[in-house]
């Protein structure tokens, strides 16, 4: 869905109006209770309706995990604002809370005289029993007293909308997320159309569910304008946002919609060689919506052969792409190490979630770095591109290809599951702008009596030539063992292999990246924080609080991890205090040590869930007031 910014209505109420500039929303439910549909349609009119936002999907990793219970619940956070947010919120203002497991799970994050609207119907005693309460939490006065509680009947309302409809007891209960989704739409004053529209179209070839889907929408709508539950609804206006055309997007889909775009400016086919893995799949789902970009997609039966067949289409002359998380990581790092023998282009998309092993599919960390950097036998550098938002990934995307094919290398693209399944606005931006990734193909013999030399090098990029099978004149060898220089015989020369090696380095390092730009508004800050991936929004936001209480603060975030900027020594130099906030045991922190002797304080976080603003808040604080006594 795209929108002008600016544009926009939404219906008011009869209730009493307050003005916001933002809100936080937690939908929360058993994981077959439709709580991510919900958020995402939320998600969809708030981003129509013009506010900035910010997305935070959490589920279980089992696909149908036991009714009711703990493990079970699965949650979608919102926040939209009138102003450019930077994350999905640590706290919701209002949690939905569908079921007793939903609620113990989600309440001791609302903050006191938070609103909370409860699905009463699901407080059975056996339901209560599963997740540990001794008695009913709604019936005695532990949340009336710290929260506006909303007792609403969501599944007997629902049931009663749709009695005329046909549908059996069971298929009309399943439509309370969108009753849910109806009440909160009233209270917030979301247009009600786009929703409509998108379960029409959703259920259309089941126009009976589609119907009654819609006619528990408008339930809840209803309710929310007759019960006399709801005093105060609220509004939040539209953000001031650059001028143009935007579109709500998650991290993958931008992923993938880079890759393709990052086709048509090389004019090269795209070939993903994938295997689905939890958080990466929807890269190849939506990938393979797209052959009329000229790409071709291959769901291989395991990860090995899918990297194997990407290696093999760059060979042949397209643009080899593969799809994974760290566990396929481990599996495709014999091919990455192959592709940078044959010193041939690929891109290697890491969306990376808990580990070590299968670990927690379902959850965010960023604990691949030092495996991007070394997880391959041997000296095998690879450059490193790390996306820092949702939007960011399309850029992201671009940039690793640009990187692949100038220097031909394998690249590896580290986004994680907070940012794979957030979503946020995305100017859409004009293909004019887009950056020429066209490729010179070899044509011709190099070599000094008239043959093909496969490893002469570019003087500026040492980017040896590609040449596509087939080509008359450029036949040569390729595989896994070590080259000669130049002419790129097999090789077993020592001194040979050690010139191969460090050309192989020199190459990586001298990869032209951005200098990394410093945000140090007063100019008088002592303390650096250094960030990297999806750690972003939530650094930002605590820099913004940090400086409002009076006390400067500077960030830099990292895109590119190998080789680091230029200048970024220099950065570290000027500072008292290095703080680095990472969502693992301090991987980036330990190269920052490494490289450029900086005594780098190490904030580490490995729950399997992103920072909140308010603890970084009080890490940067902490560190600040120590440099100033």
């Amino acid at each position: 869905m795209t929108t002008d910014v600016g544009n926009g209505a939404a219906p008011g109420g009869g209730a009493e109006v307050r003005k916001l500039d933002r809100v936080v929303i937690r939908f929360a439910g058993d994981s077959g209770d439709g709580m991510q549909l919900t958020g995402d349609r939320f998600t969809s009119e708030a981003a129509a309706f013009g506010n900035d936002l910010a997305t935070q999907p959490n589920f279980p990793a089992e696909i149908r995990a036991p009714q009711g219970t703990l493990p079970g619940v699965s949650s979608f956070q919102l926040h939209f604002a009138d102003y450019d947010i930077l994350t999905p919120g640590d706290r919701p203002d209002v949690l939905v809370a569908m079921n007793p497991a939903a609620l113990k799970a989600n309440i001791d994050d609302l903050p006191k005289g938070g609103i909370l609207i409860v699905n009463t119907d699901e407080f059975s005693k056996r339901n209560l029993t599963k997740v540990g309460y001794a008695a009913d939490p709604l019936e005695d006065n532990s949340l009336t007293e710290a929260y506006q509680v909303h007792k609403v009947a969501m599944a007997t309302l629902t049931i009663g909308a749709l009695e005329n409809t046909g549908l059996g007891k069971k298929d009309a209960e399943r439509a309370k997320n969108m009753f849910a989704l109806g009440l909160l739409s009233w209270m917030y004053h979301r247009p009600t159309e786009g929703t409509e529209r998108f379960l029409r179209e959703k259920f259309a070839k089941k126009p009976d569910i589609a119907e009654a889907n819609v006619l528990a929408f408008r339930a809840g709508w209803n309710y929310g304008e007759t019960t006399e539950s709801f005093a105060v609804t609220y509004e939040v206006a539209p953000a001031k946002l650059n001028q143009g055309t935007y579109r709500q997007i998650t991290g993958n889909t931008a992923l993938a919609y880079g890759i393709v775009a990052a086709g048509q400016q090389s004019k090269l086919s795209i070939v993903l060689g994938t295997y689905p893995i939890t958080p990466a799949s929807d890269i190849l789902h939506e990938l393979s919506k797209h052959k009329n970009f000229g790409i071709t997609t291959f769901q291989a039966e395991d990860e090995i052969a899918g990297i194997g067949a990407a290696l093999g289409a760059s060979y042949g002359g397209a643009l080899g792409v593969t799809s994974t998380s760290g566990p396929g990581v481990a599996l495709k790092s014999e091919t990455i190490g192959l592709a940078v023998m044959t010193e041939l282009p690929l891109v290697v998309i890491d969306v990376q979630r808990g580990g070590p092993s299968t670990g927690l599919p379902t959850k965010t960390e960023q604990a691949d770095l030092l495996q991007a950097m070394y997880g391959r036998n041997g000296e095998s550098p690879v450059p490193i591109v790390a996306p820092q938002s949702p939007a960011d990934c399309f850029d992201a995307a671009l940039d690793a290809v640009r990187i692949a094919l100038t220097y031909r290398t394998p690249v590896l693209l580290l986004s994680d599951g907070a940012i794979a399944n957030g979503s946020e606005p995305w100017l859409i931006p004009d293909v004019a702008d887009l950056p020429d990734l066209t490729v010179d193909f070899a044509t011709e013999p190099n070599g000094p009596d008239g043959e093909f030399w496969p490893y002469l090098r570019d003087p500026e990029t040492l980017a040896r030539p590609w040449a596509v099978p087939g080509t008359a004149g450029l036949q040569h060898r390729i595989g896994g063992l070590e080259k000669a220089d130049g002419n790129g015989n097999i090789s077993y020369d020592p001194a040979n292999h050690d010139h191969m090696v460090r050309v192989r380095q020199r190459k990586i390092d001298g990869i032209e990246v951005p200098d990394v730009v410093v945000d140090d508004p007063s100019g008088a800050a002592k303390v650096l924080v250094v960030g990297w991936g999806s750690s972003y929004g939530p650094i930002g936001a605590a820099a913004r609080r940090v400086r409002k209480l009076g006390m400067p603060v500077a960030h830099a975030h990292l895109r590119h991890l190998n080789p680091f900027p230029k200048n970024l020594g220099e950065v570290l130099s000027r500072y008292e205090r290095v703080v680095v906030p990472e969502m693992n045991l301090g991987q980036l922190a330990l190269l920052l040590r490494a490289k450029y002797l900086v005594d780098a304080i190490s904030y580490t976080k490995v729950q399997g869930l992103p920072f909140k603003a308010e603890e970084l808040q009080d890490v940067l604080a902490d560190v600040i007031k120590g440099v100033s006594e």
